[in-house]
């Protein structure tokens, strides 16, 4: 055995060549890694008694990818290309043995092998995308000659991996192995040696390319497939002009032009925005100033006050993993339709092949109805899911201060109301915590968890861990009205009312938001929501726009009429009632209307939202401005590509923020518009959030 260096190690045995990489966790294309393998190959091509190659890898998983830490710095040869080059012109047969996760680079690395062999539970991708980037060192040029054109352009568009079964069958590897991978490959690149002659290199691989290349269909039909999805996202198009360079072009000149689109991506702010989201997401997760020795609270059993659809989705969390749930509601009725609700969404997921049937079953058998808080003393954890009224919620929880164990976590889903004087209604507020789930919850994956000014930090620690366990994107937020993303989007909301009822019509309001990469805009968002959530009829006087809706009975979408009119496919129509009824409104008011430009509409919405942020983290009610970018993102649509909020704001500049915030306040005479003093402060020093 000789050690290559402190990564990588080479072993001859059996005349081949064994490189093998124990660079924890995830084997990661790191400097040292790179030119360990580098190293390895040419001292293996250099010994006469080697007559074939093995690249592996130790650990629980094969290449997982480039080192991302590196993104950014200035690069180290040997390069990545460097490597591939060495492997792919190699004078001996090379094999990849592949176990656990062959991903990005690490699939590039595979794929300058000659043969590849794989384990039965190996996983295979090119997730660039995610990061708004494309494979740079010749994924897009090599994959298509291997699996076909309409294999790899669903690969690199969508980032998602594929089985070694799968792999199999569309030639992306040459065997699937036994236990032993390690002896495994060693006897297959021995017999390859031995027969002696070529060894296939993929690059030069045209059959499967061939019935490609008239064919525009493939490509057209792809770009309508994934319009929806990759609506505003640069790399999935560069990905798939890539592709076409690879069926349309000989080798050398795809490269190229992959090499060219590359640059431009990593050099772009999208991708730079999501390799920033990247590690936000990952930030979240990180609570700071709890000891690592304070202990977690065992959760095996779960209850949830409140069938309908928000807490019905929040079972169905539970279920997913295996934990069995009791929901609790008022009337038989109500409990009946709650998991009859539950089961017809586990069936449609069935039928659209997601789920097995016998899943369906074992997760709705995990799910048990009551009709009395007392059926959740045993539980460990119980979340209350009622609508949002604090005289219910206080009620509800002296009750179950009375019910539960001591050791058991109280929840609210509380989207807005003070935890902590919900906690006053128990004995226990060291115990009581803010669970705030989006809907719908079983679909959503962010999860606020409110951190009270008693809440133990055993009780923050296990929530925070249980939120990764039920698959959730965890933020950790402390108490105020409507805490993180709901304190925000109000601002928004707030603007986006007042420029329609100075002029601009909703739909162009909806239309600049929707542009900008949400998935619908203001005033869309609300008419989904139902524009009476919060009305209260009888005591509603006309104040503004929406409660005249409301009295009208335009309640949104399930009236099929709010800012919108709705046919029976829900599709939104602008609505003359509307405009005539806004007119009407700012007339009353002494609203003057004039046009709005949809670049003031954009800085009157999102603005106000940085503003907002910066306040939060001010009044450190979020730990971090990613943390509120995370909420963003994965709780009201914020587009990743622009990285959300405050990462926005950093990429226009905090200067350049301030300077339009008090050209509103000057232009308007309206305090809403003052800087926050820490936007200041960042702008002033140059800094950022």
């Amino acid at each position: 055995m000789v050690a290559v260096n402190n990564k990588v190690r080479l072993d001859i045995e059996q005349g081949v060549a064994v490189i093998s990489i124990d660079s924890p966790p995830v084997n990661a294309l790191s400097h040292a890694v790179r030119e360990g393998i580098y190293n390895g190959v040419n001292q293996a091509l250099a010994d006469d008694s080697v007559g074939g190659i093995v690249v592996l890898c130790e650990g629980r998983t094969f290449i997982a990818g480039a080192d991302i830490s590196e993104f950014g710095s200035a690069p180290k040869e040997p390069h990545l290309h460097t490597i591939l080059e060495a492997l792919d012109q190699s004078t001996k047969p090379v094999v990849a043995a592949i176990h656990g996760t062959a991903l990005g680079g690490g699939l590039e690395t595979a794929l300058c092998c000659n043969y590849r062999i794989a384990s039965a539970n190996a996983k295979f991708g090119l997730p660039e995308v995610h990061l708004g980037l494309l494979p740079g060192a010749g994924g897009t040029q090599r994959l298509p000659r291997i699996v076909g054109v309409e294999k790899a352009l669903s690969m690199v568009t969508s980032g998602a991996p594929i089985g070694a079964e799968d792999a199999l069958k569309t030639g992306l590897i040459d065997l699937m192995a036994g236990e032993d991978l390690r002896a495994n490959a060693i006897d297959f690149i021995r017999d390859k040696a031995a027969i002696g002659g070529d060894h296939p290199r993929v690059r030069d691989n045209q059959e499967k390319l061939s019935s490609s290349v008239p064919n525009e269909e493939i490509f057209a039909g792809v770009r309508k497939m994934i319009a929806r999805k990759t609506r505003g996202f640069l790399a999935p198009e560069y990905n798939i002009q890539c592709i076409e360079a690879a069926v349309s072009k000989p080798f050398d000149e795809g490269m190229k032009t992959e090499g060219k689109l590359f640059m431009e991506l990593m050099s772009g702010a999208q991708s730079k925005a999501q390799q920033y989201f990247f590690f936000a997401e990952r930030q979240a997760s990180k609570v700071d100033g709890i000891d690592k020795t304070t202990p977690e609270l065992q959760i095996a059993k779960v209850g949830v006050i409140g069938g309908g659809l928000m807490g019905g989705g929040i079972a169905m969390n539970m279920a997913n993993v295996g934990i069995p749930v009791t929901i609790v509601e008022t009337n038989q009725t109500a409990l009946d339709r709650g998991l009859g609700t539950i089961r017809k969404n586990y069936e449609n997921t069935a039928s659209k092949g997601r789920l097995r049937l016998e899943d369906v079953e074992t997760r709705c058998n995990l799910i048990n109805g009551a009709l009395d808080v007392d059926a959740l003393a045993d539980c460990d954890l119980i979340i209350e899911a009622v609508f949002e009224n604090m005289a219910v919620k206080k009620d509800i929880f002296s009750r179950l201060d009375v019910v539960a164990k001591p050791t058991a976590i109280l929840a609210s889903n509380t989207s807005a109301l003070d935890l902590n004087e919900i906690a006053q209604a128990t004995s226990r507020p060291e115990s009581v915590i803010g669970l705030h789930f989006f809907s719908p919850a079983n679909v959503m994956k962010l999860l606020e968890i409110v951190r009270g000014d008693k809440t133990s930090d055993s009780v923050i620690k296990t929530c925070m861990a249980f939120a990764k366990k039920i698959k959730k994107v965890a933020t950790l937020v402390g108490v105020c009205p409507g805490f993180v993303g709901n304190r925000i989007l109000f601002m928004r909301q707030h603007q986006a009312n007042l420029v329609a009822l100075e002029g601009a019509p909703v739909s162009q309001v909806d239309k600049v938001l929707f542009d900008f990469g949400f998935p619908m805009g203001a005033f869309q968002m609300a008419d989904l929501a139902g524009l009476d959530l919060g009305w209260d009829k009888d005591n509603s006087n006309s104040e503004t726009v929406k409660d005249r809706l409301c009295e009208m009975g335009r309640c949104g979408q399930k009236t099929r009429s709010g800012f919108y009119d709705y046919d029976d496919s829900r599709r939104p129509a602008p609505s003359a009632v509307v405009a005539d009824l806004i007119a009407d409104h700012a007339q009353k008011t002494g609203v003057i209307q004039r046009q709005i430009s949809d670049q003031e509409i954009l800085d009157r919405c999102i603005l106000p939202m940085v503003n907002e942020g910066a306040k939060i983290l001010e009044e450190g009610i979020a730990m971090r401005a990613s943390d509120i970018d995370v909420v963003y993102v994965y709780g009201y649509g914020w587009p990743i590509y622009r990285g959300g909020p405050m990462h926005y704001a950093n990429s226009l500049g905090l200067s350049e923020v301030v300077a339009k915030l008090r050209a509103y306040q000057q232009q308007t005479g309206d305090d809403f518009w003052e800087p926050s003093p820490l936007l200041v402060s960042l702008a002033e020093q140059g800094g950022q959030f």
